[in-house]
This record gives C-alpha cells, sequence and structure tokens, in this order.
C-alpha cells in the first residue's frame, strides 16, 4: 500500500489563496456575461438574479450601431498594424541587445522600460500637438504611428528575457554549420524562443487594443477605436443602459481572447509537427 500523503497547513492555504484569487478575477468576468443578456430591470434589482429570461436585445442593439462597426474597424487596421510594426521592428532590437552587449546596453534597455513609466496623458498632449501642426490629427496614421511606440518597447523589454534564455550552444552550433547572423536570428533562436515572443506579442496587442486616454485624445470621430465608442453608449440616456454596456465589454474583450487562442494553438502545432519530425 502507498503511504498517504499529508498535505500541510502552508500548502493547503496557499491552495485556498490561490483558488480565491481565481475566483475574485473569474466570478466579475461571469457576472458581467450573465449580465450582458439581461433586461434592465433584471439588472437594478435589489436581490442579484441567478434565474432570469435572457434576451439577445442588447447584443443586437451594440452590433447594428455603425459607430460600432466603425470602432472594431480602426481597432483592428490600427491595433493589427501597430502589433505587426512592433513586432517587426521589437523583435531583431530584442535580439541585438540580449546577444550583442553595447556599452550602454543597459541604458538602452532603462530607456526603453521608462517608456511604460509614463502616464498616458503625458505622451497624448504632445503627440496631439505634433498630430495637429501634421495634419494627421484623427487619423488611423497618427494611431498607428503611436501605438507602435507602445508596442515597440513592450515587445522589446519582454524579449529581451525570452532570447537571454537560448543557449548559445545552440548559436555556436549553428555557426559551425555555417550559419550567418540571419540565418541563426530567423532559423535557430526565434523559434526556440517562439513561446515566450508570442505572449510578449499578445500583451502588446491587449494592451493597445484596451488603450482608451491616448485614443480620445487623438480623435474626434473619423479613427475612433472601440473603447472610445464603448463609452459612448453610457450617454444614451439619462438612466444608464446596463445590459447594453455588459454587452459591449464582452463584445470588447472577444478580440483580445481570440488571438491569444489562436496564437496558442498555432504555437503547439508547431511545436508537435517538430516533436513529430524529430
Amino acid at each position: 500500500m502507498k503511504p498517504k500523503t499529508r498535505i500541510s497547513i502552508g500548502t493547503l492555504l496557499a491552495r485556498l489563496t490561490l483558488i480565491a484569487a481565481g475566483l475574485s478575477a473569474l466570478v466579475p468576468v461571469l457576472w458581467t456575461f450573465l449580465n450582458s443578456f439581461k433586461n434592465r430591470v433584471d439588472i437594478v434589482s435589489a436581490v442579484p438574479k441567478f434565474f432570469f429570461s435572457p434576451t439577445l436585445d442588447n447584443y443586437l442593439y451594440v452590433l447594428n450601431r455603425e459607430a460600432v462597426a466603425a470602432g472594431l474597424v480602426n481597432s483592428i487596421v490600427v491595433v493589427g498594424a501597430a502589433v505587426l510594426i512592433g513586432a517587426v521592428l521589437g523583435l531583431p532590437a530584442a535580439y541585438a541587445l540580449a546577444r550583442y552587449p553595447l556599452r550602454w546596453g543597459n541604458d538602452i534597455q532603462f530607456f526603453v522600460l521608462s517608456m511604460r513609466f509614463l502616464p498616458p496623458v503625458a505622451v497624448a498632449i504632445p503627440l496631439m500637438v505634433i498630430w495637429l501642426q501634421l495634419e494627421l490629427y484623427d487619423s488611423r496614421t497618427a494611431l498607428i504611428a503611436t501605438y507602435t511606440l507602445l508596442t515597440l518597447s513592450t515587445v522589446i523589454w519582454l524579449a529581451i528575457p525570452a532570447f537571454k534564455a537560448v543557449p548559445k550552444e545552440v548559436e555556436e552550433a549553428g555557426r559551425v554549420d555555417g550559419y550567418g547572423p540571419y540565418a541563426i536570428f530567423f532559423r535557430i533562436s526565434l523559434p526556440i524562443a517562439a513561446r515566450s515572443l508570442v505572449g510578449a506579442i499578445a500583451f502588446g496587442f491587449v494592451l493597445v487594443w484596451n488603450e482608451f486616454l491616448i485614443a480620445l485624445m487623438l480623435t474626434t470621430s473619423e479613427a475612433k477605436t472601440l473603447p472610445i465608442v464603448a463609452s459612448e453608449l453610457s450617454q444614451l440616456g439619462r438612466d444608464v443602459p446596463w445590459g447594453i454596456l455588459n454587452a459591449s465589454v464582452i463584445l470588447l474583450s472577444l478580440p483580445p481572447l481570440l488571438m491569444v487562442g489562436v496564437l496558442s494553438g498555432f504555437l503547439n502545432a508547431a511545436f508537435k509537427r517538430k516533436r513529430e519530425a524529430a
């Protein structure tokens, strides 16, 4: 018979703490999801209702608004372009900082990280003046350039540790086989660090997809993103349309979740094919 394993009090408390932390993050999301299918009278009820007659009116109202469709297109174009440019420029820069030490390498890393310390308003006001002078205010081009600064700093900051974790022996073996610097980066270092790099890119996507203040200050009508449009739904009348707001929150959260799921599935499939080939 196998001896019974005893769980210490510390381990039990740690598990309970993790469960409580997970519930604290999950319960508000589930409650928002439920409220998105409720009528307003069920949401504002003094006693929370877990059993109710679901309705799709909240989602239909949001999806049938032209402003929502335009905001969705703007968000996809702006965020997709900013993340793509940030990854194309940020990953080679992170690899260079990780593999080729410079005299000011630490200063460069701190500068990149310090860009995330600045409050959004400190970035938005000077950029608003610049885009107004260039006649690019309230345009997708201005938002793409602005969000590229955010994704670039995020990707570099998160990708440097991923490239440092790649064994140098593997790269040296590639040099022995005749690989040049670019081949080592694309065929060796990039695939090995891919798991961590996907997380960095996904984090950058979520960061700019949910960004509100900069988009609010740099747009008025033509280039409004989905968070701006969603915030305007609270101004529909004297009484706050809670069901519509909850539905807009759920719809706003779907693209980042879908992107993370697609990237994770693609990455898992790639690693599975690699193991089968080996």
